[in-house]
């Protein structure tokens, strides 16, 4: 299968600015977007896109939906190819086999306000526990979908230009998929970079020697990490900020003037099932920025 962003849909306002959110992204990598409902979600009431009734409960909503948010989708970005299509079987599980084929997949998440969300649903949740590729958590905001790269909009628009990617880098265990997704990220925003690492909590710059020596000062450590990847993304800005105390609640903060938070989950199995971290469950929790959550070893 050839790459695609891929969306799951259900008609909410959190999935309908998902599937916003993921349109943009699909235009920006110049790939496909694949539109899916899973088949035993029951679809939210949603606005048609050409106004016509919604089909009364007991009609087949799931295929209207998909009806209305391809052609939705496909005459607000024209430039992207809009595929969509119901899929089977248990909503968590159906969505994970569509990550596995996507190069991201693209949720929607509850909130409740700007200044304090939850953005954990139980399918969400599970979906970023297991997934196996990178999954995105998008909330609905009033500018949902208003940013823009500054050489793809006109003065006369409402869009603004992308706002920074903020990646949350674990210095103990620095992961090139999550450097790579976010310096990645940063570059077809045509944006910075915020890098926070921090000298407490899970993100942590304390226990670091390269060489069984001495652990060395966290800067240090972090421009190390970060070298190889400004030297191949040299067009992007790369803002390093140092934060002591709780890495989450730092990221949270960063999260209200982000476009995009990008952390890392380590693909880990307990006896309660898959984890996803602390600090990217805090991040999930209360983040207003869309979040980023990229599965690594």
């Amino acid at each position: 299968m050839s790459r695609t962003v891929t969306v799951g849909l259900d008609g909410s306002n959190e999935s309908l600015a998902a599937a916003e959110w993921a349109a943009l992204e699909a235009a920006m990598c110049g790939i496909p977007l694949r539109v899916v409902h899973a088949g035993e979600q029951q679809p939210h009431e949603y606005v048609p896109f050409a106004g016509e009734r919604v089909p009364p409960p007991g009609a087949d909503r799931s295929a209207r939906l998909l009806v209305e948010a391809k052609a939705r989708l496909a005459h607000r970005h024209s430039g992207v190819q809009v595929t969509a299509e119901q899929i089977a079987g248990h909503p968590v599980n159906a969505l994970i086999a569509a990550a596995g084929k996507a190069e991201v997949l693209v949720l929607g998440s509850r909130g409740l306000g700007r200044m304090a969300g939850v953005m954990l649903g139980s399918v969400a949740l599970a979906v970023v526990a297991r997934a196996e590729r990178p999954v995105v958590l998008v909330r609905p905001a009033e500018d949902t979908g208003q940013e823009r790269r500054p050489d793809v909009f006109e003065e006369s628009d409402r869009a603004t230009p992308y706002r920074d990617v903020v990646l949350g880098l674990d210095l103990r265990a620095p992961d090139d998929h999550v450097l790579e997704f976010a310096f990645d990220a940063a570059a077809r925003r045509v944006t910075r970079l915020r890098v926070i690492h921090g000298w407490g909590g899970v993100i942590s710059s304390s226990a670091f020697a390269g060489d069984g020596g001495p652990a060395r000062d966290g800067q240090t450590v972090a421009a190390g990490v970060l070298r190889p990847w400004r030297d191949k993304f040299p067009g992007v800005e790369v803002a390093e900020e140092a934060v002591i105390g709780d890495a989450g609640a730092h990221l949270v903060d960063a999260s209200h003037d982000a476009s995009l938070i990008v952390v890392g989950r380590r693909n880990r199995t307990g006896s309660l099932g898959s984890h996803i971290g602390p600090v990217a469950c805090t991040v999930l929790q209360h983040a207003v920025a869309p979040v980023a959550v990229v599965p690594h070893d």
